[in-house]
């Protein structure tokens, strides 16, 4: 499949995945969120936030496309452009990094190598723009907790809209904060630093994995057929 990666634009709203074009976790006011329930339309508030800091700071997210089709992206801001970045316990993000808020992936781009891919262009980008280091809160998940789900409706909640940490680590970020639920963790991005060689690692692994399963299901195919 023919992926393409490039930056947010602020014509670019709808190639973001559906969950991503509605959801305010990140953006709004957790207590405001919390008691009043009153932003109706989510969709405009997150395209508000979105252009505010475009506008202000530049582009702030990557989107993957997928033969044309939305397949995931990642958003990242300054941290005082995130209200919820001030309200975990291995808060503040560190003031020389910026904040990787969102890693949304649809179905389809599971196993397509989309998730390194985006980080690598995160990286791309910040180190282009002088930027020390990339951090984020990730979220240690339990068998308790509901898998992520890319229907566009459904509810805000840390397990939906936090990335998880085993992910984060994965592309060579480290815990600087720890917390049994939600560490915070760091990815420096000097020249020293290899996130490169770590990225494309990561990514040559995700599309072994996925000749492998596609192998797999077309042998299972010419057994049914014989």
């Amino acid at each position: 499949m023919s992926m393409r990666i490039s930056p947010l634009t602020l014509e670019g709203f709808d190639q973001l995945p559906r969950h991503a074009r509605r959801c305010v976790f990140w953006e709004m006011d957790p207590a405001a969120l919390h008691e009043s329930r009153k932003y109706a339309d989510p969709e405009f508030e997150k395209e508000a936030w979105l252009s505010m800091v475009m506008l202000e700071w530049g582009s702030c997210g990557q989107v993957a496309t997928l033969e044309g089709y939305p397949a995931g992206c990642a958003l990242y801001s300054p941290p005082g452009a995130v209200p919820r970045a001030a309200t975990f316990p291995t808060s503040p993000v560190s003031p020389d990094a910026v904040l990787l808020t969102t890693m949304r992936l649809e179905p389809a781009a599971q196993l397509d190598g989309v998730g390194p891919s985006l980080i690598q262009a995160v990286v791309s980008d910040l180190v282009r723009r002088g930027v020390r280091a990339l951090e984020a809160f990730g979220i240690v998940r339990t068998e308790g907790d509901v898998a992520p789900s890319a229907g566009a409706n459904h509810e805000c909640s840390p397990e939906e809209c936090m990335i998880d940490a085993g992910f984060l680590e994965d592309m060579g970020f480290e815990v600087v904060a720890a917390h049994h639920r939600y560490p915070r963790l760091r990815l420096e991005l000097d020249s020293d630093h290899g996130w490169k060689a770590d990225v494309e690692s990561a990514l040559e692994q995700l599309l072994m994995a996925a000749a492998v399963t596609t192998t797999g299901s077309e042998r299972k195919s010419s057994v049914g057929v014989l």
